[in-house]
């Protein structure tokens, strides 16, 4: 039986699952048959993007589950080149057209460059008539989530950002808290960290618990009311990640989880010139 997945309510009144599966880096040929594992593990909520250039795969998967629509939360995000008021709209209505759906469940800015002031008013609009239940972003540090919700009229949904035990993000989350902002976590596992699935402490831990490490840094972030999305290719594995309920961390243990922190991106550094002058030159194919 699939496992039941418990729900957080966004600002908006959204119930979101708070696991969901994400497609980070599936290829475009593999994402179906990826997707429909996920699936029939009992994962209901997808997270993509247009720059993961996989949404058909993921649209082909969710057509043939013939899983009800409604069942579903479905994510994805809007890249920079199709940044601004003019463009995102018909940068939604290419992702919706891939994905075969008539609504998205949340609709992201995925990077804070260009436009993205142009791009909410665009999806602020897009929230007002349903097309996109909710709205929010990705990778945006503090001051400019900050900014962003005292000069608009909506306040994101959400804030998908790196979030492991080697990269906390104690400020963010405290920002998210108190401004109503769900708090999501890509790279849950450690995105480009081997070191994570073999960390002693976090071995330690889920030997106690007779669980993966893995399952042990879910559970530890879902304890930290974040939303997780980790990835998967193999089908045991989706069904482990999925199985992160039935289980508590203590607070000692939480907190030597917490002594972990790095305070560095193990990917990509969003505040760093030479790398924002590089990212904001990516083009794909949306």
């Amino acid at each position: 039986m699939p496992t039941h997945i418990p729900t957080t309510t966004l600002n908006n009144g959204v119930q979101m699952p708070v696991l969901g599966f994400g497609v980070f880096q599936v290829p475009a040929e593999e994402a179906e048959r990826v997707v429909t594992d996920a699936l029939a593990a009992g994962y209901r909520h997808l997270d993509t993007a247009a720059a993961y250039e996989n949404e058909a795969g993921v649209g082909r998967a969710i057509a043939a589950s013939g899983i009800p629509r409604e069942e579903l939360f479905v994510t994805t995000k809007l890249w920079i080149q199709d940044a601004g008021e003019q463009a995102a709209p018909a940068a939604f209505d290419r992702s919706l057209q891939r994905l075969g759906l008539d609504y998205l469940d949340l609709y992201l800015i995925h990077q804070p460059y260009g436009d993205y002031y142009g791009s909410w008013r665009a999806m602020e609009e897009l929230n007002r008539t349903g097309r996109a239940r909710a709205i929010g972003v990705s990778n945006f540090h503090p001051d400019r989530l900050v900014d962003l919700i005292d000069h608009t009229e909506v306040v994101p949904a959400v804030n998908q950002i790196e979030t492991h035990p080697f990269f906390q993000r104690g400020t963010d989350h405290d920002v998210m808290r108190q401004r109503g902002v769900q708090h999501e976590s890509w790279g849950p596992l450690g995105q480009g960290r081997d070191d994570l699935l073999t960390y002693p402490l976090l071995t330690e831990l889920a030997t106690a618990h007779g669980k993966t490490v893995a399952q042990v840094v879910l559970r530890w972030l879902l304890q930290r009311d974040t939303v997780v999305i980790p990835k998967s290719s193999r089908p045991q594995r989706m069904a482990e990640n999925l199985d992160v309920f039935d289980f508590s961390l203590t607070e000692q243990e939480m907190t030597r989880i917490a002594s972990l922190d790095t305070g560095v991106s193990a990917v990509f550094d969003h505040r760093d010139p030479a790398s924002v002058a590089a990212f904001g030159t990516v083009r794909f194919d949306t």
